[in-house]
């Protein structure tokens, strides 16, 4: 299991991210959050085929193809959190935080 914590930013909605997989195909994905948006993204967004997932190109996934639908603003890092949680679950790349800083 992996799980990672997206602080997004301005909009203040934290998302708690956890993916369960038992292999690097066979993904369950729990998004928990205020955001409306990514909630019902979650709704639809259960079960993922994690290799496909980390492999496709960018735009390409699942992942966004229900986060073009759901997803309101094109700078969420929420989707991109997914796609990091299901590679670290699916023991497709080791856990190492990704940052986005402004100085």
């Amino acid at each position: 299991m992996s799980k990672v914590i997206v602080n997004p930013g301005v909009c203040g909605f934290l998302t708690q991210i956890e993916v369960q997989s038992q292999d690097s195909r066979n993904c369950s994905v729990t998004l928990v959050t205020q955001c409306p948006n990514i909630k019902s993204m979650g709704e639809e967004l259960q079960n993922v085929d994690g290799f496909k997932e980390c492999f496709a190109k960018v735009g390409d996934s699942q992942v966004f193809e229900i986060a073009r639908r759901h997803c309101k603003h094109a700078a969420c890092p929420v989707p991109t959190g997914i796609i990091k949680a299901i590679e670290v679950a699916c023991q497709l790349a080791l856990p190492k935080n990704a940052e986005i800083r402004f100085e």
